[in-house]
């Protein structure tokens, strides 16, 4: 390093040696690299999570209006591709429980045998409430309009993320009384 020394002549200074750091013991190593990865993975959740959130939301506002669309096509099978197709999917309405994606299509279809029984199928009010990375609660009304009479009510779902993607796999479904 150049400088001027008292009489004001340049000279030159050696920097002084680097000090050497003293090595790090392995359990502190695996501790600086474990807490490193956690201060990492949680950056990285708090910035993705955002988008995952919206992209959670969109999907299942899709399943429903899948099973919306279906539906109004007349398609009961279609509007059961929203459900999960498992042993262990629930059903509640009219104070039954039903267990089982194959007893809820057979309730569907039994229920709903004809078009005229069917109407057209609105859901409105929907919200959406992420649990967790894969399971998320929707809730909202859901109204038929049929020719002598439009029944409606709310539901609350329960959805998981599954490998074919979001899945009812709890719905609970209310009627509304029936103005006379």
């Amino acid at each position: 390093m150049l400088r001027l020394d008292a009489a004001g002549h340049l000279a030159y200074k050696r920097l002084p040696s680097p000090q050497m750091i003293s090595p790090v013991s392995p359990g502190r190593a695996h501790c600086i690299t474990i807490v490193s990865c956690i201060l990492l993975a949680m950056a990285v959740a708090v910035f993705a999570a955002p988008e995952q959130t919206a992209n959670s939301a969109t999907q299942i506002r899709s399943v429903l209006q899948a099973q919306q669309d279906s539906w109004n096509r007349g398609d009961i099978d279609g509007f059961m591709n929203g459900y999960a197709r498992s042993a262990s999917t629930v059903f509640i309405s009219e104070d039954t429980i039903r267990h089982g994606w194959q007893t809820v299509r057979h309730r569907y279809k039994q229920k709903y045998s004809n078009r005229a029984k069917m109407g057209t199928l609105a859901f409105s009010d929907l919200e959406i409430t992420l649990l967790s990375s894969d399971s998320a609660i929707a809730s909202g009304r859901w109204r038929l309009k049929r020719v002598n009479d439009q029944p409606h009510g709310r539901f609350t779902l329960i959805l998981k993320r599954l490998p074919e993607g979001w899945r009812i796999v709890h719905d609970h479904t209310s009627a509304a009384p029936q103005k006379s």
